[in-house]
């Protein structure tokens, strides 16, 4: 299905939990897209939320009838967990991941779309976030860049936010593993990465936990131990599928020890 500049159209996948503070924003920055008609269906699932976030959900999307806003309540399960249900309802030919404590910048889904109009070839394209420039070690990313699974070893990206993805991807490989609570999007994005032309556009789509540190400050990422040994578990089976070998595994294993000392390092300075 696409619009009359042959664009395909886009499902939203927001999952929700404890996000009362947040929620009007994320789905303003959405609202606010430059190219909106390219957005055939925004699916929120509220993961078992404690304070208002479904009330203030519910009553926007009257209030915004035109944004074809579908709310899913279940359980809490975890953010993959929602993401799974969200991508399960998704119908458009893309999906686009975007949390309920971020928002995109108004021309996030229109330049996405006419890259990959632009390059078919594409399967996932990824963007930067938060004023941050992409860099793997000592290499800049500063044009269309292809991915490898190494290059995501090294250093993860993008951020979920910025990702659209062809739907074909989920019904071939599955969804996001529930049972994992850290790392668990360089766990799929990683799988994906190994199996489909996965690329990343060096230019600013999103600003996440509205400005908030990548890592440290709250919510998951606040558990530094919890992130090292997720993506430990990534890379071992990484090694298990031979999609690295044994030598670059030992390599990940010291330099994700380093980044883990630093990190916490940078956190008690901070």
């Amino acid at each position: 299905m696409s619009n009359e500049l042959g664009l395909s159209k886009v499902s939203v996948v927001i999952p929700m939990y404890n996000n009362e503070n947040t929620i009007v924003r994320t789905l303003e920055s959405v609202r606010n897209q430059m190219k909106f008609n390219l957005i055939s269906e925004i699916i929120i699932v509220n993961d078992g939320s404690k304070d208002n976030s479904f009330n203030i959900a519910y009553e926007y999307a009257k209030a915004h009838k035109e944004m074809l806003i579908k709310i899913i309540d279940k359980v809490n399960g975890g953010a993959s967990s929602a993401r799974n249900v969200g991508m399960k309802e998704a119908k458009s030919e893309y999906i686009a991941l975007l949390d309920s404590d971020d928002e995109w910048l108004p021309n996030k889904i229109e330049m996405q779309m006419k890259t990959i109009k632009e390059h078919p070839e594409i399967d996932f394209l990824g963007g930067d976030y938060n004023g941050v420039k992409l860099h793997i070690l000592f290499k800049k990313v500063d044009k269309l860049y292809k991915a490898s699974v190494k290059d995501l070893c090294i250093k993860f990206f993008p951020v979920t936010p910025s990702a659209v993805f062809k739907r074909k991807i989920v019904e071939e490989i599955g969804y996001f593993d529930e049972k994992q609570h850290f790392a668990e999007d360089g766990n799929y994005f990683m799988k994906i990465c190994a199996n489909y032309n996965y690329y990343h556009l060096p230019v600013q789509m999103v600003i996440c936990g509205f400005g908030k540190p990548e890592f440290g400050c709250s919510g998951l990422s606040a558990n530094l131990k919890g992130m090292y040994e997720g993506n430990i578990k990534n890379i071992k089976e990484l090694k298990r599928d031979s999609i690295i070998s044994n030598k670059f595994y030992m390599f990940l294993r010291v330099f994700y020890w380093a980044k883990h000392i630093r990190r916490i390092l940078i956190t008690r300075l901070r």
